[in-house]
């Protein structure tokens, strides 16, 4: 901004518009007080949010805990709507350091055409916002697509089981119980799952070094009539869909993990928007985790990386109250409202935008109900699933009018 602009003395036919936005727009801390309340938010949003996240995988492992189908499906469906949502929602309050949770609002008005950044230097030379979603969205694209590549490359790729010859036990079909283990990407996808699905997913990370040409009572081949299948052992099947499905999920985990820094960030410096913000945020990233842990809970991890989903779900609990730690340090200099600031946060939030717009699309809605081949015949739970995306999405929608 001009040092020469007089905010008392403006003649809107000959001013430039971008000193008058940025004057409005300019930074400040707002911080108030109520520090007490800020430290509890972060150990009350990591004790919320790392119980919802973990939920779901110790559900899949623990015995004693498993839940009923509808409960499982109820939390996956559910949350895969509020990630879908949390791209998109637009929230009618702006505030000067715009602190929302949806992501491509604010990146807009952090970054955005009618902003000072959009407005001055070589931010105001193009869209930038939307060519930052749009490229995070294609280098998304190119990951998974050369994900799956490789991987088909590497050990192959087969459809030939139905999601039932998978999970249950049929009289007479199928005497290799190392076949009957091993999930397809699409199956782990798939929404057709029974009461013994849990059981299904734990037995696949037991799965571990069997011969899958082991022959049964009667001297034949498990698995005869697939060649490929036949020379394939059942941790090699395992190896294979973890691989499948892992990489969607880190890109899914990470563009979570960009959006909670920075609301993090913005929860630990804000205001007067403090008192509706903390409650708000604790239902949201809760909600996430319960998504987040759900689609965990049916990626087969292999024994050697046993860690990694306890790992996946502590970094996601720990995230948001390490960043509201990190702003409470910075609140009496850390500016939400400057320049730099702004960048930092539109280009992360765009970043994020894409990364949950590819993410929720085509991992969660797409895949799980467009293209999925084992896709439930089961009208009741096929209806069930889509009700709970659609609830998490207007859940969402209506955190939104107070965040």
């Amino acid at each position: 901004m001009s040092v020469d602009f007089d905010p008392a003395s403006v003649n809107l036919d000959n001013a430039d518009p971008a000193q008058i936005i940025c004057y409005l727009n300019k930074g400040g801390n707002d911080y108030n007080g109520q520090l007490g309340a800020r430290v509890s938010s972060i150990f009350v949003i990591l004790l919320v949010s790392s119980a919802a996240t973990f939920f779901p995988v110790l559900a899949a492992r623990v015995k004693w805990l498993r839940v009923n189908i509808y409960v499982y499906l109820f939390a996956r469906y559910f949350g895969a709507g509020v990630i879908v949502a949390t791209a998109f929602i637009q929230t009618p309050k702006q505030s000067k350091t715009n602190e929302k949770n949806s992501l491509l609002d604010p990146a807009y008005s952090e970054i955005g055409p009618q902003t000072c950044v959009g407005m001055t230097g070589n931010w105001a030379l193009y869209a930038w916002c939307p060519a930052i979603v749009l490229t995070s969205i294609m280098l998304i694209f190119l990951l998974d697509f050369g994900a799956e590549r490789w991987v088909e490359s590497k050990y192959g790729f087969s459809h030939s089981e139905s999601i039932e010859d998978i999970i249950t036990d049929k009289p007479g079909h199928d005497p290799c119980p190392t076949h009957s283990r091993s999930l397809t990407h699409n199956q782990l996808h798939s929404g057709d799952q029974d009461s013994n699905m849990h059981d299904a997913i734990a037995a696949a990370q037991d799965a571990r070094d069997v011969p899958f040409d082991k022959k049964d009572d009667s001297g034949s081949r498990c698995g005869s009539s697939d060649l490929e299948e036949q020379k394939m052992s059942a941790a090699e099947k395992e190896e294979r869909s973890f691989r499948q499905q892992i990489a969607a999920f880190l890109i899914l985990e990470f563009g979570v993990i960009f959006h909670s820094v920075i609301i993090g960030l913005n929860l630990g410096t804000t205001g007067a928007e403090f008192a509706t913000l903390y409650p708000v945020l604790v239902f949201h990233q809760s909600f996430e985790g319960l998504g987040i842990g759900a689609r965990m809970s049916a990626i087969p991890f292999p024994k050697r990386l046993s860690w990694l989903p306890w790992f996946l779900c502590a970094g996601y609990g720990l995230t948001t109250p390490v960043a509201i730690a990190i702003g409470l340090g910075l609140r009496h200099t850390y500016d939400a409202g400057s320049t730099t600031a702004n960048i930092v946060s539109g280009v992360l939030d765009a970043t994020s935008a894409g990364i949950l717009i590819y993410t929720g699309l085509v991992e969660l809605l797409a895949r799980d109900f467009l293209f999925n081949p084992e896709l439930t015949r089961d009208s009741r739970r096929l209806v069930f699933m889509v009700v709970c995306v659609y609830f998490g999405v207007a859940i969402m929608a209506l955190l939104g009018k107070w965040a």
